[in-house]
């Protein structure tokens, strides 16, 4: 199968840094080798923000965003599958979708909810927000400038492990229309969902954010908590998610190498690109 591996290397509008430096990390640690050797023809794609004018968090975040949606719709659009490596979850998710251009299935596994807005953080990190401005809750003056993009009905969203939620991003997560799959409950309850998301989707992007995983498999990133998913569960989820639907995307977000000195996040990570990737081949040749 081709493959796109587009690599966004910004964590809040800074190349290289923290989470940033993930995308380009997993590249020098082998990642298209290893999809070659699993009978893969891959390209790469390093995305670049604009160099003119004052470089805004928020504006660059979108701008990303809009390269990414870029990418993978001219992946698509050759038959290539689109695998974004991704710094920060927004870009990656908001360009997704776009570029796909059709509503799918999402299912986001993360310790986090990322469903805060500018009105219940307590952080300040628009990287919090991704989930919330994918299905339309703020930013509604910048995501639709996206080419593509369309906001993703809350009842066809699926978060999956997250832990570690603020309090008024619980209370928004209890009274949202999407299912949350807490980390017990995944191998139970995942069939269940996905029987329903057959029903109203056509398509499926999985969203990785590499702190889903516990700890024990490796620290992803400064953000990461404990009493997470472990690399075995998560490869699971992705087989029965490619198996009920076609899963056209896929990205890979917030590895901070730095935080990883023994490697163990960034090979669990490796395991988990190759996996995506894999399952996607296995629905189309199916």
């Amino acid at each position: 199968m081709r493959v796109e591996l587009i690599a966004v290397p910004y964590d809040s509008g800074r190349r290289g840094e923290r989470m940033g430096a993930g995308p380009e990390h997993l590249l020098q640690a082998g990642l298209p080798a290893r999809l070659a050797q699993s009978g893969h023809e891959v390209r790469v794609r390093v995305l670049e923000a604009p160099t003119e004018g004052w470089r805004a968090e928020i504006r660059t975040a979108f701008d990303l965003a809009g390269a990414v949606a870029d990418a993978v719709r001219g992946a698509c659009a050759t038959g290539a599958f689109p695998l974004v490596l991704s710094g920060n979850c927004g870009p990656a998710g908001l360009g997704a979708v776009a570029g796909l251009q059709t509503t799918p299935a999402v299912f986001w596994f993360d310790a986090h909810g990322d469903f805060n807005t500018p009105e219940t953080t307590i952080g300040g990190f628009l990287d919090g927000m991704a989930l919330a401005i994918l299905t339309g809750r703020c930013w509604a003056q910048l995501s639709p400038r996206l080419s593509g993009f369309r906001p993703v009905p809350e009842a066809r969203v699926t978060l999956i492990g997250a832990r570690d939620l603020d309090p008024l991003e619980a209370a928004a997560l209890e009274t949202s229309a999407l299912r949350r799959l807490n980390v017990g409950e995944l191998r139970a309850a995942l069939p269940t969902v996905l029987g329903a998301r057959r029903g109203d989707s056509t398509a499926a992007y999985v969203h990785l954010d590499a702190d889903v995983l516990d700890p024990s498999e490796g620290r992803a990133n400064s953000y990461a908590a404990p009493a997470g998913l472990t690399l075995t569960e998560v490869e699971w989820a992705i087989r029965a998610i490619a198996t009920a639907l076609p899963l056209r995307v896929a990205a890979l977000t917030s590895l901070d190498p730095a935080c990883d000195p023994g490697g163990r996040a960034s090979e669990a990570a490796l395991k988990l690109a190759v996996a995506l990737v894999d399952a996607a081949q296995r629905e189309r040749v199916a």
